[in-house]
């Protein structure tokens, strides 16, 4: 009997290497340093603002929307693109856009920082890749949104799984910070991440879809906050 209803639209499933790939990326103990950085929060925590565990998903939430999404997410979307056809201008001009838009000098060592571990870490890998050179050559440091682009692009996946792996990454380190920050229990931290998990899916939709042209970097708390870190006389994390 033939079905009337609307055919039932097949998922390409992701090859498991792929998918073991971009876990790995994701793994908070991918040894770029991501666990030294709080993106904020703990100004965030020292000023009052996400002192308990609804204002810290609070307030990830919002970073989640407002700057993530807008900003890093859509970046790698347009950089994993640029880099599978391996349009080296589109690159560098991502790569520009990432490091003038940063507010703060320590949310620019941050990204620079992680662009260039990275960087180390595909060129230990076992497959040499020519576009590696690309990555290295960036001024005037391969920022970590494009870094990870091009580990992304290294295996078939779709853009929206190389997104949230990215995302997934934010969140698991933000978690952790927000626990040792506050700080919080294992019970609460993994309903910090639940929260943001569930969010996730719908950043990276709006992300992807993000023209180049609408990208922007516009959080002043966030800028505000992260000045003060950098001399905050007692902290745990880089920013």
């Amino acid at each position: 009997m033939k079905s009337r209803g609307r055919p039932a639209r097949i998922q390409r499933r992701l090859a498991p290497s792929a998918l073991l790939h971009l876990m790995r990326l994701a793994s908070p103990s991918l040894p770029v340093g991501g666990f030294s950085y709080s993106d904020g929060f703990e100004a965030a925590c020292e000023a009052g603002i996400a002192t308990t565990e609804p204002a810290a998903l609070g307030w990830l939430l919002d970073q989640l929307h407002l700057a993530l999404a807008r900003a890093d997410l859509a970046a790698v979307a347009h950089a994993t693109r640029a880099w599978r056809r391996h349009d080296a201008a589109r690159i560098a001009e991502l790569n520009a856009w990432l490091t003038t838009t940063r507010e703060t000098s320590e949310s620019r060592q941050q990204g620079e920082q992680m662009g260039r571990s990275l960087a180390q870490w595909l060129r230990q890998q076992a497959v040499p890749d020519v576009r590696l050179a690309t990555l290295s050559a960036l001024e005037p440091a391969p920022t970590w949104p494009i870094a990870f682009a091009l580990a992304g692009a290294t295996v078939t996946a779709p853009i929206r799984d190389v997104l949230l792996a990215f995302a997934a990454g934010w969140a698991e380190n933000m978690a952790q910070a927000a626990m040792k920050t506050i700080p919080l229990g294992q019970a609460a931290g993994q309903r910090i991440l639940a929260g943001l998990s569930a969010a996730i899916p719908d950043a990276v939709a709006a992300a992807s879809r993000l023209p180049l042209d609408e990208m922007q970097a516009f959080t002043p708390m966030l800028a505000i906050l992260s000045s003060q870190h950098e001399a905050q006389y007692s902290r745990l994390f880089r920013s």
